[in-house]
């Protein structure tokens, strides 16, 4: 969706904007080459890879960027606050990551269960299946994966470690395609786990809700944050965001209670209600990208 995303931020000339899942630096590309020729870009990524791999992709725009290896829900610390005009975050896992088996993100090759963005972590995926406890695998497996077999799953998946030790992508991958048969349908039966596998190796949820406040932070008033999602956990954590910041409103606690609420000035403007979702040459093109779905918002008020 880098048309999408550049159409969304309206890179000038003169401006300063954040790619905070840098990844192979597409988007960043787009973003300073519409910025030429003095736009700056900040880009940070949690896995030291991606970093290498902008860094090498984006030679020619060098002197007008800065990567950091790292997640941005610590930029904070790295950019001021009210200094930039736009943000981009596209969530979840880069092809290169699903397509290196040694990352063990996928299972269409055999690798580790690893699953770490930041492979300076010491949580594995390994770790997860062959540790955690059954109510609590099947709560992530339901929770993360929307894996309507998850008790089924997780209890097989304990049983199973009673003998033996989850160590490879295919060796889970295989397990699960036996204990809940494909029966005919596209998706593999063991795509679900491993995503929710991923999402809390990587606390990807947890990230998201403390990033979107930090690099709100770093907007100025007029600038805009774009975040692209493909999970409905994720969606719903950033249309929570939108509405808590566009309401005239605070409330003290979880339950809005129009009796106890405080009035306050609306931080955000949702630039479209709507989510855009890709085209359909680029879902075609490329099958990851269909379920993404990208909202924007603009800062309208704050520090």
């Amino acid at each position: 969706m880098v048309a999408e995303v550049v159409e969304a931020l309206r890179p000038r000339a003169d401006g300063r904007y954040l790619d905070g899942t840098v990844g192979g630096a597409g988007h960043a590309a787009a973003i300073l080459r519409a910025s030429s020729p003095p736009g700056w870009l900040f880009g940070c990524d949690r896995d030291s890879e991606a970093i290498a791999a902008a860094t090498q992709r984006l030679t020619e725009f060098a002197g007008r960027f800065e990567l950091r290896q790292g997640a941005f829900a610590e930029v904070g610390g790295w950019i001021a606050a009210g200094s930039l005009d736009g943000v981009l975050l596209d969530l979840g896992v880069s092809s290169p990551q699903l397509d290196r088996a040694e990352r063990g993100f996928s299972f269409q090759q055999d690798g580790p269960l690893d699953m770490r963005m930041d492979r300076r972590q010491a949580l594995t995926a390994a770790q997860v299946v062959n540790e955690t406890e059954e109510s609590e695998l099947a709560r992530i497996f339901w929770e993360l994966g929307d894996e309507p077999q998850s008790r089924k799953v997780a209890r097989a998946v304990v049983a199973e470690r009673q003998t033996l030790r989850w160590e490879t992508t295919g060796q889970l991958a295989r397990f699960i395609e036996r204990l809940l048969p494909r029966g005919g349908q596209r998706i593999h039966p063991a795509t679900r786990v491993f995503q929710a596998l991923r999402m809390v190796v990587n606390d990807e949820l947890g990230c998201l809700e403390r990033g979107l406040a930090a690099v709100w932070e770093t907007l100025r008033i007029g600038g805009r944050l774009s975040v692209i999602t493909f999970h409905s956990a994720e969606d719903r954590k950033v249309k929570e965001f939108g509405r808590q910041r566009s309401r005239g409103y605070t409330v003290d606690g979880p339950v809005d209670v129009p009796e106890l609420r405080q009035p306050c000035e609306p931080q955000l403007l949702w630039v479209q209600r709507k989510a855009r979702q890709p085209g359909v040459a680029e879902g075609a093109a490329n099958p990851r990208a269909r379920s993404a779905q990208l909202r924007v918002f603009e800062k309208i008020y704050g520090s």
